[in-house]
C-alpha cells in the first residue's frame, strides 16, 4: 500500500528544472507570450472563416433581373399563382441592357465676332439604367434639399464654349462670314463673256471629267452631245448615265419610332465560377425552376452534359417588350470558345442553332466591373442612383448637380428607384474617352421616373444667357417653389384655425414650416424685394418679394434678414434671403409663408402655378431649329409620342 511519505519520496526531492536559468512561473501569473499568441490565433481564424464564407457565397446575393422579368410572364409554367410563404412580395424588374454609350464627332458653330466658326467636337451620348449596380468613380455630396434648390449653381461663361449643333458635317474647322448682298456697284471685277469657240474648247477639254467610272459627275442636258463629236475626238456625254440597281427581294421602308412597347433584344450573361448543374445556375440567377429545367434539358443533349464547368459562360437571349420578356435563345461558352447554341424555331421549339455574333460581355463575364440590376428591395434612392450612374458614365459632379437641380421640381429624390427608371444625356467631352471636363456642357436630357417623363434642351440666347427648355420652348425651371424651407416640416395649412395666442378662430392666410432657429430661407422665385424689415402687425421680421404677373411671396417671423435684401433689390430663385426665427406673434421657430396673387392671399400648396418663362419670336425659332438638329442627331422619336405616354 502506497503511503503519503512513499508518494512524496517517489516524486523525488530535486528542485524543478528551470528554462534559461529562470524560475518556474507562478500559476497565478499571466504569460504575455501566451496571451498574444492566443489573440493572433483568433484573428487569423476569423479572417480565414471570412474568406471561406465569401468564396462560398460567390456573388450569389445578386439576382439576374432578366429572369425575374421572364418569371413575370403569364405562361403555362406559372400554374400556381397563389401567394406562398417565401414568395416574392415585390414586382420583378427588367434587367439593364449592356452599357449604352456612344462617342460621336459633331460639327458645332460658335460665334466669334462677325464670323461663325464651325469645328468638329466630340460628344458623349449615354443611356443609363439607373437601377443598375453602378459604381461611382468619386465621392459625391450627401442629399441636402437646401443645396438642391439653392441658387449657387455655376453660372455659364458669357461666350459660348460648345456652341450650337451645326446642320452640316465638316472635315475640319471652317470660318463663315456673312455680308450683305451687293445690290449696287460691286468692287469685284467681272470677267468678259466667252465666245462660242471658247465654250466649245472648254467643253472638249473638260469632257473627260464629266464621268468617274460608271458614275455620272455632271451633264449639260441642254447641249446636243453630237455637236462636239468628230472623227478625231469623239466625246460621248451620255456614257456616264447609268441606272441604280436594287437587289432583289429588298424593301426600303421608313424608320420605325421606338416606344416603350417596342420589342428590344437583351443578353443575360451568367458566369459559372464552379462546377454547377445548368438548372441550378439558372435558378441561382433568378430564373423560375420550370424554365430552368426545361432549358437545361434542351442544352444538355447537344452539350453532352447537364453541368457547367468552372469558367463556362451561359448566355441567355431575351426579347423585352414593356414589362414582359420572352426567352428565345441560349448559348454556352467555354471561356470565349463557343460550345453550343439553341434557339426557338417557328413552331416555338428549341432547336440547335448557329453561333450568335460574339458579345464583349462574354469575355468580361468574370470581371468585377460587370453591371447587374439588384432586386427591388436593394435599389437605392433616386438621388444616389443618378449620381452613381452619371459619375460612372464620365459626367462631372457639377454637371450631375445641374441635372439634379433641373429635375428637382418634378422628381422626388428620396424615393426608391424603380427598375424602369432611366436617364439619357448628351454632353460635350474632351476626347474619345468620353470623360467630361469643367468646360463640358450639357445639351440634352431625357429622363423617366415612374410615370413622370421629362425632356429638356440647352439653349443660349443672343444675350449670352443659358437655360434649359422643354420641346415647346418653356423653361424647365419652375416659376415659383411651394416650400421656401426645403429642410422644414409642414406644421399648419391654409384656412380657418384657432389662433394659438389670441385664443379665437382666425383665418390662417399662409402655410407654416417648422425648422430650428437659424435655418436658411430661400426665395421661391425671381423678383424684386418690396419690403424687408419689422412688421408691427405681428409678422415680426418680414420680407415681401414681388414676382412677375401679379404674384408676391411673403416670409414672416424671421430671426434675421440676409444682407443685401433691401427694398428694390433683385433676388433669384433659391437665394438665401433670411433665417427661420420666432419674432412677432409666434409660439416657436417657424416660417409663416404667404402667397399673394393680384392682392389676394391664396393657398401656396394648392394654387396652380404658371410655368417658367417661355421663348417667343426669333428666339423660339432658333431654339426649335437647335432642338430639331439634336433630335435628328440622336434619332429621337417625336416629342408628342413621349408626352402622351
Amino acid at each position: 500500500m502506497m503511503t503519503e511519505k512513499m508518494m512524496i519520496r517517489s516524486l523525488g526531492n530535486e528542485p524543478p528544472l528551470l528554462a534559461d536559468g529562470r524560475r518556474a512561473p507562478d500559476k497565478r501569473e499571466v504569460s504575455l507570450r501566451w496571451l498574444s499568441g492566443t489573440f493572433l490565433t483568433g484573428i487569423t481564424s476569423s479572417i480565414l472563416m471570412g474568406v471561406a464564407l465569401f468564396a462560398a457565397l460567390d456573388g450569389r446575393q445578386q439576382l439576374a433581373i432578366p429572369a425575374e422579368a421572364y418569371a413575370n410572364i403569364n405562361g403555362d409554367a406559372h400554374e400556381d399563382t397563389a401567394v406562398t410563404r417565401g414568395g416574392r412580395l415585390i414586382a420583378p424588374a427588367i434587367a439593364a441592357k449592356p452599357s449604352d454609350k456612344a462617342i460621336m464627332e459633331v460639327s458645332t458653330v460658335v460665334h466669334d465676332g462677325d464670323k461663325e466658326v464651325v469645328r468638329r467636337q466630340p460628344f458623349s451620348h449615354v443611356k443609363m439604367r439607373l437601377a443598375a449596380n453602378h459604381v461611382a468613380t468619386e465621392d459625391y455630396p450627401d442629399f441636402d434639399a437646401l443645396s438642391i434648390f439653392s441658387a449657387d449653381e455655376p453660372q455659364p461663361a458669357p461666350a459660348q464654349r460648345t456652341g450650337a449643333i451645326y446642320g452640316s458635317d465638316v472635315e475640319s474647322e471652317v470660318a463663315l462670314k456673312s455680308v450683305p448682298f451687293p445690290t449696287g456697284k460691286s468692287d469685284l471685277k467681272v470677267a468678259p463673256g466667252m465666245s462660242l469657240d471658247e465654250i466649245e474648247e472648254n467643253v472638249r477639254s473638260n469632257g473627260s471629267v464629266l464621268t468617274d467610272g460608271a458614275s455620272q459627275v455632271a451633264a449639260l442636258y441642254y447641249v446636243d452631245p453630237q455637236r462636239f463629236s468628230n472623227e478625231d475626238n469623239d466625246v460621248d456625254l451620255t456614257a456616264g448615265l447609268s441606272a441604280r440597281v436594287l437587289e432583289q427581294n429588298m424593301t426600303v421602308s421608313a424608320p420605325e419610332s421606338i416606344t416603350p412597347q417596342t420589342e428590344e433584344f437583351a443578353d443575360d450573361i451568367i458566369p459559372a465560377r464552379q462546377n454547377v448543374p445548368i438548372a441550378k445556375a439558372l435558378t441561382d440567377a433568378g430564373y423560375p425552376d420550370p424554365q430552368a429545367k426545361m432549358l437545361s434539358g434542351y442544352l444538355s443533349q447537344p452539350l453532352g452534359s447537364e453541368d457547367l464547368s468552372t469558367g463556362d459562360v451561359l448566355r441567355i437571349g431575351i426579347i423585352q417588350k414593356g414589362e414582359q420578356a420572352k426567352l428565345i435563345r441560349a448559348s454556352v461558352y467555354r471561356g470565349t470558345r463557343h460550345l453550343v447554341t439553341i434557339a426557338l424555331d417557328d413552331k416555338g421549339r428549341f432547336v440547335v442553332a448557329s453561333e450568335p455574333p460574339m458579345l464583349d460581355a462574354v469575355a468580361t463575364a468574370f470581371s468585377d466591373d460587370s453591371l447587374s440590376v439588384p432586386s427591388g428591395q436593394n435599389l437605392p434612392r433616386v438621388y444616389d442612383g443618378i449620381y452613381r450612374a452619371a459619375l460612372s458614365y464620365g459626367m462631372t459632379k457639377d454637371m450631375t448637380a445641374l441635372i439634379i437641380k433641373l429635375l428637382a421640381a418634378n422628381v422626388d429624390f428620396q424615393a426608391q428607384l424603380k427598375s424602369t427608371d432611366f436617364l439619357e444625356a448628351f454632353f460635350s467631352v474632351a476626347d474619345s474617352t468620353g470623360k467630361a471636363t469643367d468646360d463640358s456642357e450639357l445639351l440634352y436630357v431625357n429622363a423617366r421616373f415612374g410615370d413622370t417623363a421629362i425632356r429638356f434642351y440647352r439653349f443660349q440666347a443672343d444675350d449670352g444667357s443659358v437655360d434649359y427648355f422643354d420641346q415647346d420652348g418653356k423653361s424647365i425651371r419652375q416659376f415659383l417653389l411651394r416650400n421656401p424651407v426645403p429642410n422644414g416640416i409642414f406644421k399648419s395649412g391654409f384656412g380657418m384655425r384657432r389662433h394659438p395666442i389670441l385664443g379665437f378662430a382666425r383665418m390662417h392666410t399662409g402655410v407654416d414650416w417648422a425648422a430650428p432657429r437659424g435655418t436658411p430661407i430661400i426665395a421661391t422665385g425671381n423678383g424684386v424685394v418690396e419690403k424687408a424689415g419689422w412688421d408691427s402687425g405681428g409678422y415680426g421680421n418680414q420680407t415681401i418679394v414681388r414676382h412677375a404677373n401679379g404674384y408676391e411671396s411673403s416670409y414672416n417671423h424671421q430671426s434675421a434678414i440676409a444682407k443685401g435684401v433691401v427694398p428694390g433689390a433683385k433676388v433669384r430663385q433659391g437665394q438665401v434671403i433670411g433665417w427661420v426665427g420666432t419674432t412677432g406673434e409666434s409660439t416657436g421657430p417657424h416660417l409663416h409663408y404667404e402667397m399673394i396673387v393680384n392682392g389676394t392671399k391664396v393657398d401656396p400648396l394648392r394654387i396652380r402655378l404658371p410655368g417658367g418663362k417661355s421663348l417667343d419670336g426669333d428666339a423660339l425659332a432658333k431654339f426649335q431649329d437647335e432642338r430639331k438638329r439634336i433630335d435628328t442627331l440622336l434619332n429621337n422619336q417625336p416629342v408628342d409620342q413621349v408626352a402622351s405616354k
